[in-house]
């Protein structure tokens, strides 16, 4: 990490630290943040993480899930309290983006914050606001990354059950379970030593993977059997949501997530993408396998990015003016994608 002995320096002083973590946060955002509050508040630090929209009730089950302050579209006060709680902070946390665009309208709040910040990321194109930076897009997790920290302060002894869970929780979902193509002896490494710690990797996967209530699976089995497209020609398939639907099977937050991974693993086929209605804009998530680079995609096309074979995207036109956008898209890949 670059300037690691000036952060463990501020570090071994009583700070009051604020971590944040992107919009929609999933397993590795909130496990990363939750681990790494684990972490400084067992050194003494006072520590509020801090969430731009609500998260998933799947990752409810992670200690120290009840103290994060969630932004909500329904009230100003959370706003108001995260507003307070930035303006006092002597040092902030970001973790899982490294676009002060991801964390919506606290992005301007830490812009003009006067704390010392700490980016952790792995995500491709980072902006430059971190007074200290750890940074690898080779890195599977960011959850990963909070773990190496640790071990450069020397700090190991303060892992505990709790902080070992969340982070192995990170480092589990970004891997795919252990099954992307990110997956190194490194983060087979990363995992044995967590598990040392504490980590119990069946509860986690049982709290994350097998915690569904019938609507999502109700869902699921919809976009299986009405929604997934393929497009041949381009070993592409594709799913769109629109709020409608969302709301008929009354999704919630989380409820979309991992849906676009059906697409990508039918045979063949190299991109997926799902489409949905989140009423503000549409959002896209984009899968590859192999070569093919949707982060490139995502950003020249849908004011996104995340990774090589992972990415996110949005757009403000309708969700039927999206999907046309996206098939016009499309024939620029066709030799790459075949």
């Amino acid at each position: 990490m670059e300037k690691l002995h000036a952060l463990k320096t501020f570090l071994n002083r009583p700070q009051k630290v604020v971590i944040l973590t992107h919009f929609k946060p999933d397993a590795d955002a909130l496990g990363s943040s939750l681990g790494l509050a684990g972490f400084l508040t067992k050194k003494g630090h006072k520590v509020q993480v801090i969430t731009p929209s609500d998260f998933p009730l799947f990752l409810a089950w992670m200690p120290g899930s009840h103290e994060v302050l969630a932004l909500s579209k329904n009230s100003t006060e959370p706003f108001k309290k995260a507003e307070e709680a930035i303006n006092k902070a002597t040092l902030i946390f970001c973790l899982d983006f490294s676009s002060l665009g991801r964390i919506n309208e606290l992005g301007d709040l830490v812009t003009k914050a006067k704390a010392k910040k700490v980016m952790i990321d792995h995500h491709l194109e980072p902006e430059n606001f971190a007074d200290f930076i750890k940074w690898d897009t080779k890195a599977a997790s960011t959850a990963g990354l909070v773990f190496e920290l640790i071990k450069e302060l020397d700090e190991e002894s303060l892992i505990d059950e709790n902080i070992a869970n969340c982070l192995y929780s990170g480092l589990m979902t970004d891997t795919g379970g252990f099954r992307h193509s990110n997956t190194t002896q490194k983060e087979f490494q990363i995992a044995s030593d967590l598990v040392g710690f504490g980590a119990d990797p069946s509860a986690v996967a049982r709290q994350i993977y097998d915690n569904n209530t019938i609507e999502r699976l109700r869902l699921v089995g919809y976009v299986l059997n009405e929604k997934l497209k393929i497009l041949p020609e381009y070993n592409t398939a594709y799913i769109t949501l629109s709020e409608e639907e969302l709301k008929k099977y009354g999704s919630q937050t989380g409820d979309t997530e991992g849906l676009v991974n059906w697409g990508l693993s039918i045979k063949g086929i190299k991109f997926a993408v799902i489409l949905y209605d989140r009423k503000e804009e549409i959002k896209l998530s984009f899968r590859s396998i192999g070569d093919f680079n949707v982060n490139e995609l995502a950003r020249k096309h849908f004011e996104g990015g995340g990774h090589k074979n992972a990415s996110g995207g949005s757009s403000k036109l309708t969700l039927e003016n999206t999907l046309t956008k996206f098939l016009e898209v499309l024939p620029l890949y066709k030799d790459q994608l075949n």
